[in-house]
């Protein structure tokens, strides 16, 4: 009876608290409570103000090319060898890239948790290397690859303490643009972002990449 007595006491004393004091804070911070105090809409207002700088672009075509193109490639165990599909996936990647010539791109390099974390951190910078050299040979100017690095096994997709080959992988990703280009120097975002990419137009077709150091010309 007496906890009774003490509940109903604090209950009526809550009701009668003005917001912000002491006894209003600790009554309506129980499970239950108002969850949205005012800061729910920040999210969205700085979105919007993102849509207004460079930020937004890159975001942008971060998506587009995640979804246009397969962005990761897998590796053996304690391998950064690139298989055929892996080689097949950054062939891919190469066609994407010639037709964005104003975009710059960064390789993220992962590895599952068998090993210590050195080592796993070593391996996963090997296997993103091995993407950025690959992808040079394709006739992408390392200068667009912007940086390679590894997260070793710190991020893994499926979480586990054994071999797991979804883990054992590299992640391209779009990471800004070339700030010498004279497309990116006008301004002009928005038609990057939206320039159509023609996939097949670009198998067995010769290719010019423009806006790297100089330019230079091949087929597949």
């Amino acid at each position: 009876m007496k906890h009774t007595t003490t509940f109903l006491a604090l209950l009526a004393l809550a009701g009668c608290a003005a917001p912000g004091s002491e006894v209003y804070r600790s009554y309506h911070s129980e499970a239950g409570a108002l969850v949205d105090t005012g800061s729910f809409g920040n999210a969205t207002m700085q979105n919007q103000h993102a849509m207004t700088n460079e930020g937004a672009y890159v975001y942008n075509l971060s998506h587009r090319f995640a979804n246009e193109v397969a962005t990761t490639v897998n590796f053996a165990f304690n391998s950064a060898q690139l298989d055929a599909g892996a080689r097949d996936t950054l062939r891919e990647q190469a066609h994407w890239i010639r037709q964005f010539p104003e975009v710059r791109f960064r390789v993220y390099g992962h590895t599952d948790k068998v090993g210590s974390h050195g080592y796993n951190k070593a391996l996963g910078m090997a296997r993103a290397r091995a993407v950025v050299a690959y992808l040079a040979s394709q006739g992408i100017s390392t200068s667009r690859l912007e940086a390679v690095a590894s997260f070793g096994e710190t991020q893994p997709l499926i979480v586990t303490e054994g071999r797991e080959r979804r883990n054992r992988r590299t992640v391209t990703e779009v990471s800004g643009f070339v700030k010498s280009n004279p497309i990116i120097m006008d301004g002009k975002y928005a038609e990057v972002v939206y320039r159509e990419y023609i996939k097949s137009a670009v198998s067995g077709a010769r290719w010019t990449i423009v806006g790297d150091a100089g330019s230079s010309e091949g087929s597949e």
